[in-house]
């Protein structure tokens, strides 16, 4: 049976990972006719936080105290806080280095390598996390695949407008920010050959890593980037349907 189940990942790793390329997609293309009012921006973003951490709590936790290989965990967290740690002190280092004024004009020409390679990346983190739900089980890969549609589609409508803002076309940032959305496949079906085989251990410590990536990417930027508009009721509980959603599919497929 655990034979079948490896050799059955990587093919729903395939076909899991079209939702979150096709919201990536998605959203390009809506906010290169549209770009969304900041508002419901916000709104998305407290969902989406809400669902990720729902997702953490609901299927990634309890399977890896299930496993009870607390070393491997210890360093699967470790490597998740430092990579996502680096890559959002990277965001914020090319965020300082953005042009201003009249000499922002000269400089909006260039397509924007370091923004782009930091959103690749992240997606790639995604995808692994899609293939990592694959190896686990279908209830946990739709959820954590659920989870990651809608913060891909958040992330490719936010990334359509920084490079907007950085001087391309709405056409040509909507065909940028909307094939990114392929590196998640890459993540998913790699890390779902990868894992499929692999020991209890090795399993363990991808759990942590994913719990770490999916906690920073909740509370780091969602939240952070949700907070800059101005906090209403509605908004707030936006988080907290965003998390009973996820939550209630989880024990019902469970």
């Amino acid at each position: 049976m655990e034979k079948e189940h490896s050799m059955d990942a990587v093919p729903q790793a395939a076909l899991l990972t079209a939702f979150p390329v096709g919201a990536a997609a998605l959203g390009a293309s809506v906010a290169a006719f549209r770009q969304p009012r900041p508002a419901t921006m916000s709104a998305v973003q407290h969902f989406a936080a809400g669902v990720v951490i729902a997702a953490v709590v609901g299927e990634v936790l309890p399977d890896l105290r299930d496993r009870q290989h607390w070393g491997w965990a210890v360093v699967g967290f470790g490597v998740g806080v430092v990579l996502m740690l680096t890559l959002g002190a990277f965001g914020r280092l090319l965020d300082r280095r953005q042009p201003s004024g009249t000499l922002a004009v000269a400089a909006r020409a260039a397509v924007p390598i370091g923004l782009l390679a930091a959103v690749a990346v992240d997606l790639l983190v995604d995808g692994v996390l899609v293939g990592l739900g694959s190896t686990l089980g279908s209830a946990q890969a739709v959820i954590l695949t659920a989870a990651l549609t809608i913060e891909i589609l958040f992330l490719a409508l936010s990334v359509q407008g920084e490079l907007v803002e950085a001087g391309l076309t709405r056409f040509r940032a909507a065909g940028l920010s909307g094939g990114l959305g392929l590196m998640t496949a890459v993540g998913a079906v790699g890390s779902a050959a990868a894992l499929g085989n692999a020991g209890e251990g090795l399993v363990a410590a991808a759990l942590a890593f994913g719990a770490a990536a999916l906690l920073y990417l909740a509370v780091e930027e969602l939240l952070v980037e949700a907070h800059e508009e101005n906090e209403t009721v509605l908004l707030s509980a936006m988080f907290f349907v965003g998390f009973l959603v996820i939550y209630g599919l989880a024990q019902v497929g469970g």
